[in-house]
């Protein structure tokens, strides 16, 4: 399966446009048993690469996912990630502060749930919440708590575009690669998807009148969206904006994408020396000598 993930990337210091960038793009399946087939060989492989982020124990990856609703992340963790050991990985949403949360600084309650060495974690949702649903609504930030002096609006978003990438430098540098997914899904697309919500009773669940007052403010999401991956995409942590209107399509790019970031690491077992080597080989002769007789 051939896709050139450098399309899909920002490139550092681009300004981004997304009406410049597809929504849907010529699907890299031809029927949905290849597609299973192309998900199900990577899937595999991205079990094998985990095995060796934790045996090697040098690096850390964390997957950060935005989109607006009904894009599919969700759907693209669940599948993507359906081959992983649990015990390696952990999914952390993040949705309204805490009480306690606000007497933080706004990555506070993130930095807690950053992965260690040898695991992979995944934001679905993130601190750029702070820079999109709070730069989209800004009576959110006049009630966490902040001094009057930082509240200049038109400030206050470039630096906390300066304090991300200063935070993902800072992880870059010590071990922990990050790949951020935007899901491009189109207006028409997610209407369609709302009304399948509705229309079926078993995802009648997932709709919530909320979310059709968030579409009201489709075009500021648009422009905050823009104003972020503008800002925040850098060669150490970059943003890839994956077209989303279809589902299948988007989780075979993720997941080429982090695969290829996988590889990038060259990681390998660790060697075992000649000395643990000759331990390893007597207690292997004492195993074998320790056979029940026939």
């Amino acid at each position: 399966m051939k896709i050139k993930i450098k399309k899909f990337q920002v490139q550092e210091g681009d300004k981004v446009n997304l009406d410049k960038w597809p929504t849907r793009v010529k699907p890299v399946y031809t029927s949905k048993a290849q597609y299973q087939e192309l998900l199900d060989a990577q899937v595999a492989e991205l079990s094998e690469q985990q095995q060796l982020l934790y045996a090697s124990n040098r690096h850390a990856v964390l997957l950060i996912f935005q989109a607006m609703d009904t894009a599919g992340k969700d759907g693209a963790i669940r599948h993507v990630m359906s081959g992983i050991n649990p015990q390696g990985c952990q999914v952390f949403s993040f949705k309204h502060p805490s009480a306690t949360e606000l007497e933080h600084d706004f990555l506070w309650r993130t930095s807690q749930c950053l992965p260690e060495r040898g695991r992979i974690g995944i934001f679905n949702r993130s601190y750029y919440e702070e820079v999109l649903i709070v730069r989209v609504h800004p009576e959110i930030l006049h009630g966490q708590g902040l001094p009057d002096g930082l509240l200049d609006e038109k400030g206050i978003w470039k630096e906390r575009y300066r304090s991300i990438v200063d935070l993902e430098n800072h992880l870059h540098r010590n071990g922990t690669r990050i790949i951020k997914f935007f899901l491009h899904l189109s207006k028409e697309e997610q209407r369609k998807r709302f009304i399948d919500r509705i229309n079926e009773p078993e995802k009648n669940w997932k709709f919530s009148q909320a979310d059709i007052v968030e579409r009201g403010f489709w075009d500021k999401y648009m422009q905050a969206y823009e104003a972020c991956l503008s800002a925040t995409s850098t060669k150490c942590a970059p943003w890839y904006v994956v077209p989303a209107d279809d589902k299948e399509n988007a989780r075979l790019i993720i997941s080429r994408i982090v695969l290829d970031t996988f590889r990038s690491l060259k990681m390998h077992y660790p060697e075992t020396d000649a000395r643990r080597r000759e331990v390893l080989l007597k207690i292997r002769e004492e195993l074998v000598e320790d056979a029940p007789e026939d």
